[in-house]
């Protein structure tokens, strides 16, 4: 079931401009030969599988240069980008046994501590205006080994605090504390706190849904990525509906 994604193809070659706007949302993965890597998620066993390959194509390169510092972000809301975030976290855990530190940087609809859990207070947001170690607003989930940065307090300016260099101090401290940092973002099209992240990571997966992120959202998106020098390790295009087969009798009477 493992395939590479499309759009990195057509986000460089751009979209069919012939295909009408009304179905020009993304489909079915194509091409198998571009890069980066790409999934195609289902659910259930199938997408623990292919989230484990994600986490061998992008996390686990035999270089020193690998990636350790994700940001997570969905072109359009409602892809499931925070969930992903998890799988990928626990796909982590189980390949490599290393620590893992989850942070959730979207201040203003956060997902991950409903889906985890736990409470959103103290979190990114008194870490960017406090002082003491990072790890003092961590807590630990599911294990020693996964840590939870929740987004913290609300406060009128919270998103602005990504500005400066207090945000870049502290991803620095998160580096040297955790193996693996994945950072959850709100969603591209909308806001640009993902691309402020990205210039201080070491790259971002997108989350596209199928048949509900347009083509041209999502060039418009990786054009902005490419100006802001962001490298996009992999694409994840999700609740992908595999075609369905022709039956045995019809296919062989045709």
């Amino acid at each position: 079931m493992s395939r590479n994604f499309e759009l990195m193809q057509q986000a460089t070659q751009g979209f069919d401009a012939s295909m009408p706007k009304k179905d020009r949302r993304l489909s079915k993965a194509q091409d198998e030969k571009v890069s980066p890597p790409g999934i195609s998620l289902g659910s259930g066993v199938a997408a623990r599988e292919e989230t484990h390959k994600l986490v061998q194509r992008i996390f686990l390169q035999h270089t020193q240069n690998a990636p350790r510092t994700i940001v997570f972000a969905s072109v359009n809301s409602g892809t499931a980008s925070s969930q992903i975030c998890l799988l990928v976290a626990d796909a982590l855990r189980a390949s490599v046994g290393g620590s893992v530190c989850i942070v959730e940087a979207n201040f203003r609809s956060p997902t991950l501590p409903g889906l985890i859990g736990t409470t959103n207070h103290y979190g990114l947001t008194e870490a960017l205006i406090q002082l003491g170690p990072i790890r003092s607003f961590a807590k630990p989930i599911r294990s020693e080994d996964v840590w939870f940065i929740s987004s913290g307090s609300v406060v009128p300016d919270s998103p602005n605090l990504l500005d400066g260099d207090r945000i870049k101090e502290r991803f620095t401290e998160l580096r040297q504390e955790f193996d693996y940092v994945l950072v959850d973002a709100p969603p591209l099209s909308r806001y640009a706190d993902a691309t402020v992240l990205g210039r201080i990571t070491d790259g971002m997966v997108l989350v596209l849904e199928a048949d509900v992120t347009r083509k041209e959202v999502a060039l418009r998106v990786m054009q902005n990525l490419r100006a802001s020098q962001i490298k996009v390790l992999g694409a994840v295009l999700n609740k992908r509906t595999p075609p369905i087969p022709e039956p045995r009798s019809m296919a062989a009477s045709v």
